[in-house]
């Protein structure tokens, strides 16, 4: 007590003390003892646990299904109980902590949820040399007890899962094989969805030399889903027989970079998903109205993705009497643009014009067949008519690869689902010969691009039953793996001027074919073929051409390679001519408007705070003690 008038020397502050742990996540820890305030700043025990930080700790099990756990949780009772001796703390290491975001990361994108901001590695954690400790250190020790090392091996859960548990699988997948795979995305559903890919070569995120790229595409309608399903098992199958040394499994993506697309309508899946799980409650009384043909087939703005692609055949049906027309590299109308072009379909076709796809698959639901292009009639009145491309030998192929391979596929030819009364012969079917539209991916990838593509018919139920998964899964799994390698069929080559520089877009024309492919950026080409005597032609403006007769033979397993040297000459201008299609733009104006830019622009002011929707997760957290963790968030 001071008396007035006395100056008063203020009490010194207490020093920290080190004090048992008494938090229950963290009562776990290779020590015992922590300090307050704590790393953070939290500067007792009580405000710590009041904390959003804490609450993560807490429920960051169940957030992330297991996963990562209880590593994370872990790591954050590092920062939020630090380990205490001699009344003073000791940080944790900040190589522990890059550890486990390098093994984890993936497992916080899948949910859609940002870092947390306290295991910020160089923040809150210190490097070796200034005495650090490793928190995990008592986990290390248990695992080492059990003294069983992990040993590469396939593990595949047939199940289906949320986007977010599909985009993280994928993630981990990646994480697992990053000497071989990678993610990447295309862009966004309308909802904000991530079109997530998932890329497997031996030098991932590059395109090398006379390597054939395809693709394969899942999901288009949202309520097909066997697809998507497949390839996600596709995907988890590559990485782990590459790791257990399959040798057809490593040749195969060794000399092939492979992308899958597991889900290219989330959005649409979202909505189907719920539907059905809605129909399995007992106590809804609605569920005799699901209609599993129609709900989620579109987007999330009720568009049919395998119709809203260019029609570009019929402007090959308005043409195809012009002497020097050729099918392909058929630029996009301008008039399309102003339509209503979903994101969905907008990314797709980027992503198409962005690699030299060589070979495609995309995967529906409704029937059991293959169909191939072209999906339009050639007569507008007729709904059931063989429509051919230039390329029929060459697309039979392919179609049968597949239906060939598949368990039952080929089996028969009637309609065994009665859904689209015949099917053709062996499985495999002319698409326009099916049923006609316009509009439809297989035939955009045709001619507007080198890529063939065709429709892969899973069965006759769109959404199987989860105890149905493993048998689709054999049933396809030799068919998958056997049309990624018939990517290798045909020829292949470069065209190089004299110098030996290779030529980009120098086009290989085939006698009696009236459809060509460009080279791509280093002048390599990839050209699909059946067997017997081709005669070939490549030609770029400002080049003489060159021809070569060839003879590929029945049984050749690889792509046979046939190399071009042209040489300088002055343009012709009627050689020109046939680079063009009269009265209609270039192939390089893609969205020139920028129509569809303005188009999204509109759509997210017309949603306003709908287009800010939290994520699933958000409700954890939003009434949490003090200011909400908007860190959580992903920008």
């Amino acid at each position: 007590m001071c008396l007035s008038g006395i100056f008063c020397k203020e009490p010194e502050p207490e020093q920290p003390k080190c004090m048992d742990i008494m938090m229950n996540y963290c009562d776990d820890m290779s020590y015992t003892h922590t300090v307050f305030p704590n790393i953070l700043g939290h500067r007792t025990r009580e405000e710590a646990e009041l904390g959003p930080e804490y609450l993560l700790v807490s429920v960051v099990h169940n957030l992330l299904n297991g996963e990562c756990t209880p590593d994370i949780r872990m790591l954050g009772c590092s920062v939020l109980v630090p380990r205490c001796e001699k009344e003073k703390v000791l940080k944790p290491c900040r190589s522990t902590c890059e550890t486990v975001r390098k093994n984890c990361y993936h497992a916080f994108e899948g949910i859609e949820m940002a870092w947390p901001y306290f295991l910020d590695c160089d923040r809150f954690f210190v490097s070796d040399q200034e005495g650090c400790y490793d928190p995990l250190e008592g986990l290390r020790a248990i695992q080492e007890e059990r003294n069983t090392p992990e040993k590469p091996h396939t593990v595949i859960q047939f199940s289906y899962q949320s986007n977010a548990q599909m985009n993280s699988i994928l993630k981990k997948t990646a994480a697992r094989c990053p000497e071989i795979a990678m993610t990447y995305s295309i862009g966004r559903s309308v909802e904000g969805k991530d079109l997530l890919v998932i890329e497997f070569s031996n030098n991932p995120g590059v395109h090398e030399l006379l390597e054939p790229e395809m693709k394969y595409i899942g999901n288009m309608h949202g309520n097909e889903v066997l697809g998507r399903q497949l390839l996600i098992y596709l995907a988890q199958y590559l990485c782990s027989e590459y790791l257990l040394g399959n040798r057809r499994i490593q040749t195969l993506i060794n000399t092939t970079r492979i992308h899958i697309l597991p889900s290219m309508n989330p959005d649409g899946y979202e909505l189907a998903a719920a539907e059905l799980q809605d129909t399995i409650d007992p106590e809804n009384e609605e569920a005799q109205n699901y209609n599993s043909w129609t709900l989620g087939r579109g987007n999330a703005q009720n568009i049919d993705l395998n119709r809203n692609f260019p029609d570009l055949t019929t402007i090959v049906y308005s043409r195809r009497r012009h002497r020097r027309f050729r099918s392909n590299h058929i630029p996009i109308p301008d008039a399309y643009w102003f339509g209503k072009v979903a994101p969905e379909t907008y990314a797709v076709m980027k992503w198409i014009r962005s690699f030299p796809f060589v070979l495609s698959a995309n995967f529906h639901g409704g029937e059991l067949l293959v169909s191939y292009p072209y999906d339009l009639s050639k007569h507008p009145l007729e709904q059931k008519m063989f429509s051919p491309t230039p390329d029929e030998q060459v697309f039979k192929q392919i179609a049968r690869t597949y239906a060939d391979a598949h368990a039952t596929m080929s089996e028969g030819n009637s309609g065994r689902c009665e859904n689209f009364g015949s099917i053709g012969q062996d499985g495999i079917i002319n698409g326009a010969w099916w049923y006609s539209f316009a509009g439809g991916m297989q035939d955009f990838n045709y001619l507007h691009t080198n890529c063939f593509e065709v429709t892969v018919e899973l069965g006759c139920d769109k959404f199987p039953a989860e105890e149905e998964l493993y048998t689709g899964w054999k049933d396809n799994k030799e068919a998958l793996l056997t049309f990624m390698e018939s990517v290798h069929r045909g020829i292949k080559g470069i065209v190089k001027d004299e110098d030996g520089n290779g030529i980009k877009g120098a086009r290989i024309s085939v006698r009696g074919i009236r459809h060509d492919i460009t080279t791509a950026e280093n002048g390599d080409y990839w050209r699909l073929l059946t067997a017997g005597i081709h005669i070939l032609t490549a030609s770029a403006p400002g080049y003489t051409r060159a021809m070569k007769k060839i003879h590929l033979p029945a049984r050749m397993q690889k792509a046979g390679r046939v190399d071009f040297v042209l040489q300088k000459a002055v343009v012709e201008p009627d050689m020109e001519e046939d680079y063009r299609i009269p009265s209609m733009g270039t192939y390089e104006h893609f969205d020139p408007y920028n129509q569809f830019e303005r188009y999204t622009i509109s759509e997210q002011n017309q949603n306003g705070e709908e287009g800010q929707e939290k994520p699933w997760w958000w409700s954890y957290f939003s009434h949490a003690h003090g200011s909400t963790p908007t860190w959580l968030l992903r920008n």
